[in-house]
């Protein structure tokens, strides 16, 4: 038996000497030392010996297994030594060619623009505050004044989940009711923003997600003339420019009175234009003065306090500041759109 393993050590140290690339070393390694090895069925067959012999055979096979494992890796250096050394000599570096540019990474327009409009809004006094993105339908529609079956409703096509009175948010509004739960009866200055979801067609105009900015103010005698002002002064901010402004009656379920606001058209500076669909203003919110039964839901007496609320879609702005024709292109990853800003 020990002649045999004997054997097998000399005849591996000598196959190993004319081994000469890396593949023909793994096919030694696999033949000496892997499992189905002859070393290794000689350890297997130990059992079978006579108690006197186990020891011996045992640690000559073991030798001859440390031996040939320090042969593998010294003769596995000297290979790779040797690739090394013949890839220097063959392969060299032409350093007079122009070198690989890297790309520039930049952030998104959309996240330019969101954070054009945290910065103006945190001169302007106020803080960010983020709520959930999956909602309940109580929050989502029920305490910003739009119970069951409200015809409302119908203006916020809803992704629902599997699970009853679970969805994904249709606006950034649930966040209202959250933070003046939180800091009821204090004064309250924010700006909520986030993603929303929409079950909507994919046009030019509309997507199933998109990003949303709500604004809300709570305080003692806050009046419509403080809203007016307050996004007046955003406006002139976000543009750079002493853009004029309107604001047309509407209606939303969580405000009254309710208003659109609208800027000056760019391109024509309010002649009219394709644009402008020919009216000279642009649609970039949604304002009003909160709805009593929303700031009562929040924890607010109506009688003592009041406040204002707007949302806008920073996709909208920004499609506004750079004359962008479709918000998918925000969504698609061409480099040739992102590339640009």
């Amino acid at each position: 038996m020990l002649d045999r393993i004997h054997t097998v050590k000399e005849i591996a140290l000598k196959e190993l000497e004319g081994v000469a690339d890396q593949e023909l070393l793994q096919a030694w390694r696999v033949k000496y030392l892997g499992r189905s090895a002859e070393l290794g069925e000689i350890l297997q067959g130990l059992k079978d010996l006579d108690s006197g012999q186990r020891p011996l055979v045992g640690r000559e096979v073991n030798q001859a297994k440390a031996a040939l494992e320090k042969a593998y890796e010294s003769h596995e250096a000297e290979l790779r030594i040797a690739a090394l050394e013949q890839s220097l000599r063959y392969e060299r570096l032409d350093v007079t060619l122009p070198g690989r540019p890297l790309p520039q990474g930049r952030l998104h327009p959309a996240t330019q623009t969101l954070r054009r409009i945290y910065a103006i809004w945190a001169k302007m006094g106020f803080q960010v505050y983020r709520s959930r993105e999956v909602e309940t339908d109580e929050y989502n529609f029920e305490l910003l004044n739009m119970p069951a079956h409200h015809p409302a409703r119908d203006m916020w096509d809803t992704f629902h989940v599997t699970e009853p009175g679970i969805l994904l948010r249709t606006h950034t509004s649930p966040g209202q009711i959250h933070v003046m739960r939180e800091r009821a009866p204090e004064p309250i200055r924010v700006i909520l923003p986030g993603m929303c979801y929409r079950y909507e067609q994919l046009t030019a105009r509309s997507e199933i997600q998109f990003n949303q900015v709500e604004g809300l103010a709570v305080g003692r005698r806050i009046t419509f003339a403080d809203l007016k002002g307050t996004l007046t002064a955003f406006a002139r901010r976000m543009f750079d420019r002493h853009v004029r402004t309107r604001f047309r009656a509407q209606h939303f379920p969580f405000t009254e009175p309710s208003a659109e606001m609208d800027i000056e058209c760019f391109l024509c500076l309010g002649e009219g234009c394709g644009v402008c669909k020919y009216t000279g203003w642009l649609e970039i919110l949604g304002c009003g003065m909160v709805h009593p039964t929303v700031l009562r839901n929040g924890g607010y007496d109506p009688e003592v306090f009041s406040g204002f609320a707007f949302g806008m879609g920073p996709e909208r702005i920004a499609m506004l500041r750079y004359n962008i024709e479709d918000i998918r292109l925000f969504w698609g990853n061409d480099m040739r759109f992102l590339e640009q800003f």
